[in-house]
């Protein structure tokens, strides 16, 4: 395979006569939280791969396109798939929400080509939730930070429970991605508890749910009343540092600009 960091060339003009993969990171699923970048490789792509939910949102920007899609615990598979598509001659985009490289689709599909497959790849940047989701917070990353899935899918919850503690006692800010579904719906209680042996209760919190979708929610509040509250698989969760503040309807934490 050969690696592009982007679908156009330096004199600006279009680069995409080759086949290609496009690992599209879509940002939070609107049209104008998109990048240029990620429009332009959807445009540019015979097929639109992904999780059904994620095809679902610019579906209807394509409606001439080919689409493959899977369910959730499908992705080596579609990862596969979309290797042989390209293989028969076409360009595939394949979506991720937020960002391709974070937790996303990227990984698998670049380890499936260790064996140097003949195949462009061009990873595509999107915005993450955790840049999403700050946004509508305010300003709670403006300092060292760290990103934490809660889901125990993949990594054993020991694992989990070692990385709270350390970023605890580095006093970051704290952002947690997966902190809650069907069934894991003690996770983000376990989680607190693990950082308030070592936060106080009163330490600034956020959480953002259906970032830049319809029916989006925001809410500060303690750690302590973090724990006590039910979230899903589309929150997202901010735990500030030990001086990270609300300031009015905000939470930021100093730069310390101010020193």
């Amino acid at each position: 395979w050969r690696w592009h960091r982007s679908p156009f060339n330096q004199n600006g003009g279009g680069d995409m006569e080759r086949k290609r993969i496009y690992l599209v990171g879509l940002g939070p699923g609107g049209r104008e939280q998109m990048t240029q970048q990620a429009y332009a490789a959807l445009a540019d792509a015979d097929v639109l791969c992904g999780y059904t939910g994620y095809v679902d949102l610019v579906r209807g920007w394509f409606p001439e396109k080919e689409t493959y899609t899977t369910p959730m615990t499908q992705e080596l598979a579609r990862c596969r798939w979309a290797l042989e598509t390209v293989r028969g001659g076409k360009t595939v985009a394949m979506l991720c929400s937020g960002d391709a490289g974070v937790y996303g689709m990227a990984g698998p599909l670049l380890q499936l080509t260790e064996g140097g497959e003949e195949v462009e790849i061009t990873v595509v940047p999107g915005v993450t939730a955790a840049l999403s989701g700050a946004a509508m917070l305010g300003a709670p990353l403006m300092h060292d930070f760290c990103v934490i899935s809660l889901s125990d899918l993949l990594t054993p919850w020991d694992q989990i429970a070692k990385r709270l503690v350390c970023a605890a006692e580095g006093d970051s800010v704290i952002i947690l991605y997966n902190p809650g579904s069907k069934r894991r719906r003690g996770h983000l209680r376990r989680a607190c508890e693990i950082l308030l042996e070592r936060k106080h209760p009163e330490t600034v919190c956020g959480w953002v749910r259906n970032v830049g979708r319809e029916g989006s929610e925001v809410r500060i509040l303690s750690l302590q009343a973090l724990k006590e509250t039910e979230v899903d698989m589309f929150t997202t969760v901010f735990i500030g540092s030990s001086t990270t503040q609300k300031i009015g309807r905000w939470m930021v934490t100093p730069r310390g600009y101010e020193n």
